[in-house]
């Protein structure tokens, strides 16, 4: 559990350091998001692979609600400084930006995606707004009503096909979640005797959060402050949307001879056992243990070589390598072609 927290806290020192004095706390900070984490998934490559999986595991409840609860801050620290309100200079900004965006991608976003499986109301609520805060609230819904129930197959707008771009994929994503997930709600409550009030709909706090947090961002900072949040907000939202993309490419379920799919298996997600970047994404790229036991702590998730398809690299670098369609496919159409020949 030492490395969940060693890896998750350094960077929210980092970051608010860079906020607010600017100067080398800017470039320590990217270079923290990048340079470092890769150094240390090299320098203890498939340490945690390796690692003796029985035993009891400690709760990872703690830390996820207080990086839920320091998202929250640093996600004003990042519209103020990447609005100019701490008078950063231009590079010094854009390096902001950049590690400010990929905490917000990696690890807000990895741990909003923790707490929304957590079965206590405040967990589930703060994972919510964080995503709210990213203007991506209804992936809350999507993500546990759609993505769980119908992933790997072409149900799951968050499932990509085989040859399908990463640029194809995002839109459909994005906007087949929100559809998507408006209408299993929806359902879910047209199912319920007494019609609830419209604003307990969960999409009505989804987008009238978002625009409070929009309108706060304006107000506090102007134009320049709107600007701000939207671009660091997009900028995670892509970097989720990748993550996805990267963990389902073209692994599909079959369906059995009642024309129902199979149950969803190891087989259908790709994982990536690298150590550090696995700590700082509080194990998300143990992606295959977490949709066949989603409510399963992330210290307590497995890794099955056997049975786990797995990526080459580690899930940031995939990430990366998927912004490239033509390397991507070279990488990992093969890897597809062979696990569906083989049938694992």
């Amino acid at each position: 559990m030492i490395w969940f927290w060693i890896a998750t806290s350094v960077p929210l020192m980092l970051l608010g350091l860079a906020a607010i004095a600017g100067g080398w706390w800017t470039l320590a900070a990217f270079l923290y998001m990048t340079a470092f984490v890769h150094l240390m998934d090299r320098l203890v490559h498939g340490a945690v692979a390796q690692a003796k999986e029985d035993g009891e595991f400690p709760s990872g409840e703690h830390l996820s609600i207080l990086l839920g609860m320091a998202h929250l801050v640093l996600i004003a620290f990042a519209v103020a400084a990447i609005s100019g309100a701490t008078g950063l200079g231009w590079l010094e900004t854009i390096l902001c930006f950049l590690a400010f965006g990929l905490f917000f991608g990696q690890v807000s976003n990895a741990n909003a995606h923790e707490l929304i499986h957590k079965g206590s109301r405040f967990p589930r609520r703060l994972g919510m707004l964080v995503y709210i805060s990213l203007l991506f609230g209804h992936h809350t819904s999507a993500h546990t009503k759609v993505h769980h129930v119908w992933v790997a197959t072409a149900n799951d707008p968050n499932s990509p096909k085989m040859g399908e771009s990463f640029y194809r994929f995002w839109p459909r994503a994005w906007i087949g979640s929100f559809r998507e997930g408006l209408r299993a709600e929806t359902a879910l409550r047209a199912r319920k005797t007494d019609t609830p009030p419209f604003w307990t709909h969960p999409y009505f706090a989804y987008v009238g959060g978002a625009l409070a947090f929009l309108a706060l961002s304006f107000f506090a900072f102007g134009w320049k402050g709107l600007f701000a949040y939207v671009l660091v907000s997009g900028y995670a939202q892509m970097q989720l949307l990748v993550s996805d993309y990267v963990q389902h490419y073209g692994l599909q379920r079959a369906r059995n001879d009642s024309g129902k799919f199979e149950p969803v298996g190891p087989k259908h997600s790709w994982n990536a056992p690298e150590f550090y970047s696995s700590a700082l994404m509080l194990n998300a790229p143990r992606h295959s243990d977490h949709h066949v036991n989603p409510t399963r702590e992330y210290p307590a998730l497995r890794l099955d070589d056997s049975k786990m398809p797995t990526l080459p690299r580690s899930l940031p670098l995939m990430g990366s390598l998927a912004l490239w369609p033509r390397m991507w496919r070279r990488v990992m159409d093969p890897r597809v072609a062979r696990l569906q020949t083989s049938g694992d």
